[in-house]
C-alpha cells in the first residue's frame, strides 16, 4: 500500500472561531495568545485519538469492578516546540498531555535563501523505540524549517509514521516538500491557506506568530 501524507483540517467550531480571532489583525496580543492556546488545545485532542498507547484493566467502583482503559503511563511521548511561535500554541497542548517530556528546537530562517538554521537543539542522540512526538509549528510556510526538524527527529531513530504536526495554518510548499520526503506524517491544522508572498509569508496567514505571541 503506498503512503501518503495525511492533512486533517478539523471542523470544529471552537477551532474555526478561535482561528478567526487569530487572523483578525485588531486582534491585541493578550487575546491572540489566548486564541494560539485555545487553537493548541482543540488541535491537540484530534491529533491524540487514536495515537496514545493505552491499557486494559479493572477498577473498582463504590458498586462493583468494572473494565478501565488508562493511557500508559509508560509509552513514551515527547512535545517538540519549534522556537519561537511554537511555544504559543504549549500551554493548550500540555493541558492534554500533561506528562509528556518537553524537548526545544531553535530554527531561524534566513530571510534571502529562507532555509532554517538551527541555534538550539535540545534533542536526545536517540530516542527510545517507538516514541511518539508531536511537533507544535503554528506556520508551515515554505517548509525549510519542517523539514529541519523532521531530519533531525528521522537522524535520531523516529518513525515518521509516530510523528504529528500541529500547526494553525499551512501552505501548499509546506505540505508538498513533507508529503514527498515523508508521506506517513500527519498533520493537524486549523485550515490550509492559498499561497505564498514574495517574503515567503502565508497568504491570507495571520502574519508572525511569535510577534504578535510574544509582542515583538
Amino acid at each position: 500500500m503506498s503512503l501518503q501524507l495525511r492533512v486533517y483540517v478539523p471542523p470544529h467550531p471552537l477551532v474555526k472561531h478561535w482561528l478567526g480571532v487569530a487572523r483578525d489583525e485588531a486582534t491585541p496580543n493578550v487575546l491572540f495568545r489566548s486564541a494560539m492556546t485555545e487553537l493548541g488545545r482543540w488541535l491537540t485532542y484530534e491529533a491524540v485519538r487514536d495515537w496514545l498507547p493505552v491499557i486494559e484493566t479493572t477498577v473498582q467502583t463504590p458498586l462493583t469492578a468494572c473494565p478501565a482503559t488508562f493511557i500508559d503511563p509508560e509509552a513514551p511521548v515527547a512535545i517538540i516546540p519549534v522556537l519561537r511561535a511554537g511555544l504559543s500554541l504549549m500551554e493548550g497542548i500540555q493541558a492534554i498531555l500533561p506528562l509528556a517530556s518537553v524537548l526545544h528546537l531553535g530554527l531561524v530562517r534566513n530571510e534571502e535563501t529562507l532555509e532554517a538554521s538551527c541555534y538550539l537543539n535540545k534533542l536526545p542522540d536517540q530516542f527510545a523505540p517507538n516514541t511518539r512526538i508531536l511537533v507544535s509549528e503554528p506556520m508551515l510556510a515554505t517548509g525549510g524549517s519542517i523539514m529541519r526538524v523532521m531530519k533531525e527527529l528521522t537522524q535520531r531513530g523516529i518513525d515518521p509514521a509516530l510523528v504529528r504536526i500541529v500547526s494553525i495554518v499551512a501552505a501548499p510548499p509546506a505540505l508538498q516538500k513533507l508529503g514527498t520526503s515523508y508521506p506517513a506524517l500527519s498533520i493537524y491544522t486549523a485550515t490550509i491557506d492559498e499561497h505564498l508572498n514574495e517574503s515567503g509569508f502565508i497568504v491570507p496567514g495571520l502574519g508572525d506568530a511569535g510577534d504578535r505571541t510574544f509582542g515583538t
